[in-house]
């Protein structure tokens, strides 16, 4: 790990690195030396692997235009399934929360940059020291810091914004994300201490991430009723009106207090930012079409290739435009619930996933758009097929050759290959190695059916939420028909569908897993034992394995971005080897069209999602002409 000070004589301006122990004391003589008080040490950010590629005097992100004119309405449709909202708290588990209340309202000690893998600089605060033995954090608030009704953000609104995030009412991914913090201190009016439970390099990134909110935000209705109580927060916008059951619309606010720190300047330039909720994105798309709103974020290759036409297209009011990005492809599939007595059998596992013909969906339904994911780090230098023979290099072996009891031989061999329809293979090919993958668990075909030796039928449950994937399901579920397995696709409402998932109510669910640049403790919400058997985590799959618990705290304790990889890799193999999930396809670039009256930076971020990307770091350019 690495630190930029932030002292005042250049010379003092030393990186430290977690097992540097030498390099402190020589650093700590550079600042007695200067004349510097030893209490004044602080850090204007933090490098998980590497340095910062800002220095502390920087003006701005090189990804933003600070000459953007600000000003104007950028209109958008809700950014995913959700058709109306029926609270302001984005945190809790119950209801669902209006759009853009993350991005605009609510900010953090830290916010990361978007051209480096993990590294963050101060927001909310304008130092962060970690302790020598990295056993601690202390952030100073910035004294400039205010919410949006005017009062200061202090070290105790952070300590009560930590204290309701870990509570049982919030989302459980704050919980296990932070379940190495053993302690918060508030020392002083704008410092604040996170102790830890052992040596994790990311906890300061990860405790730096959190939002924070004012205490009067919960005076007269406790956290878990939160409803319409707008919220008390310190971000650059405010709700100005809404209508649960159409939209909602944000103001900037005028008083914003960090219009000019580095880390804003050129960034939330519209003056309102409206969201409208439409029922299903046929009628989003023509209302896009028909110039209700101002951008759209594609994710159907199918509406791409063949809707975006028309007059405004021709005319030139409507651009369509695919933008690059180098973001790791994360994991988008078919998630198999292992809580279910059906799924347990990794044969069955084996078998549902050489059902799914992905050459004949790219080529039908797709126009060649996808590759196919073959890991959890697709695009990505961590994933096991980035080896250059597929095997587990020396540095994977140390870490796998403890834990070879507990996992299948397969694992210390070449990583998992996707199964193929190209030639010389075939779909029909697949099916009849499922079909004995099928009968090696015990499902023989018997009376229309498979049946095991009970005579019960081989039956689960698609649940689906009416989007995107339908067609794709019901093509993958034709498949498994032919295997004899009988599958009900059941299409629900959006927030029947969350809840079901929160509760782990379903036998197989399609999702799409975020991607990340350097993967850490969001891994143990997603794959670790504890989470299992915490409902609403992202262990939707019910794993609990010993050895993925051990390889994901070797994530989190890697000292170098090489040992990051190295584990990163080691976890991915295995984790392809239990074949929890169903692989899909990913894409390369974000697909947005836009009405010409908006503009966006010359230089593009590398790790960036289009919908954050457009929010905050558009501008109207029909203000006045403005010099990218």
């Amino acid at each position: 790990m690495l630190i930029r000070a932030r002292w005042p004589l250049q010379a003092a301006r030393q990186y430290f690195r977690r097992d540097a122990v030498l390099q402190w004391g020589l650093a700590l003589m550079l600042v007695l030396a200067s004349g510097f008080p030893l209490s004044g040490y602080a850090a204007h950010g933090f490098a998980l692997h590497g340095d910062l590629k800002y220095p502390a005097d920087f003006k701005q992100f090189d990804y933003v235009n600070i000459n953007a004119p600000q000003g104007g309405t950028l209109t958008l449709a809700n950014p995913d399934r959700r058709t109306s909202f029926d609270k302001f708290n984005p945190f809790t588990l119950k209801g669902t929360s209006a759009p853009g209340l993350n991005a605009l309202m609510f900010e953090s000690l830290l916010i990361s940059s978007a051209d480096e893998t993990a590294s963050a600089y101060g927001l909310l605060a304008e130092d962060i020291a970690v302790a020598p033995d990295e056993m601690s954090v202390t952030f100073r608030i910035r004294p400039e810091a205010r919410f949006a009704n005017g009062d200061p953000v202090l070290a105790s609104d952070v300590k009560y914004s930590y204290d309701m995030l870990m509570g049982k009412w919030a989302s459980p991914g704050y919980r296990s994300m932070c379940m190495d913090v053993k302690a918060v201190v508030v020392t002083g009016e704008r410092t604040i201490r996170f102790d830890f439970k052992q040596r994790n390099g990311e906890l300061p990134l990860i405790v730096g991430s959190l939002p924070v909110f004012s205490k009067k935000w919960t005076a007269k209705v406790p956290f878990e009723k939160l409803t319409f109580e707008e919220p008390i927060a310190s971000g650059p916008y405010v709700i100005e009106r809404y209508d649960a059951g159409r939209g909602i619309t944000f103001k900037r606010n005028p008083a914003y207090w960090g219009k000019d720190l580095a880390v804003r300047r050129g960034t939330f330039n519209f003056a309102r930012v409206v969201y409208r909720l439409y029922k299903d994105e046929t009628a989003r798309l023509e209302a896009f079409k028909a110039g209700e709103f101002d951008a759209i974020v594609e994710y159907r290759a199918k509406n791409w290739a063949k809707s975006y036409d028309g007059p405004r297209f021709r005319d030139g009011d409507l651009i369509k435009t695919e933008f690059p990005h180098r973001n790791g492809a994360g994991m988008q599939g078919f998630v198999m619930n292992m809580r279910k007595p059906v799924f347990q059998d990794v044969n069955v596992r084996k078998a549902l996933i050489l059902a799914m013909d992905f050459e004949y969906l790219n080529r039908q339904l797709f126009y060649g758009a996808y590759k196919r994911l073959d890991s959890w780090f697709s695009n990505s230098e961590l994933a096991a097929s980035a080896t250059y023979d597929g095997r587990p290099g020396p540095g994977e072996m140390k870490l796998l050759e403890p834990l070879r009891a507990e996992l299948p031989p397969e694992v210390f061999g070449p990583e998992v290959v996707q199964p193929t329809t190209n030639a010389p293979r075939s779909l029909r090919d697949n099916l009849r190695e499922a079909r004995r993958l099928l009968a090696a668990a015990g499902w023989t075909y018997s009376d229309g059916a498979l049946r095991n030796a009970k005579g019960d039928a081989l039956v689960f449950e698609f649940l689906d939420d009416g989007g995107a994937m339908s067609r794709v399901i019901t093509t993958y579920v034709r498949n498994l028909q032919t295997l004899g397995i009988e599958v009900h696709q059941r299409t629900t409402d959006f927030a029947l569908y969350q809840k079901r998932l929160e509760d782990f109510d379903f036998d197989m669910v399609s999702i799409r897993f975020p991607d990340s640049q350097s993967p850490g403790n969001e891994l143990r919400d997603r794959f670790s034992s504890e989470a299992a058997a915490m409902p609403g985590s992202d262990n939707l799959f019910g794993l609990k394995s010993p050895a993925v618990d051990k390889l994901v705290d070797a994530v989190l304790h890697a000292e170098s971005r090489g040992e990051l990889i190295t584990a990163g890799r080691a976890l991915d193999r295995v984790l392809m080897h239990g074949y929890y999930i169903v692989p899909n396809w990913y894409s390369a670039s974000h697909r947005v069209s836009y009405r010409k009256s908006l503009a966006y930076p010359k230089q593009l971020p590398y790790y960036y999602t289009a919908e954050g990307w457009v929010l905050s770091n558009w501008w109207r350019n029909d203000l006045q002409q403005a010099t990218q």
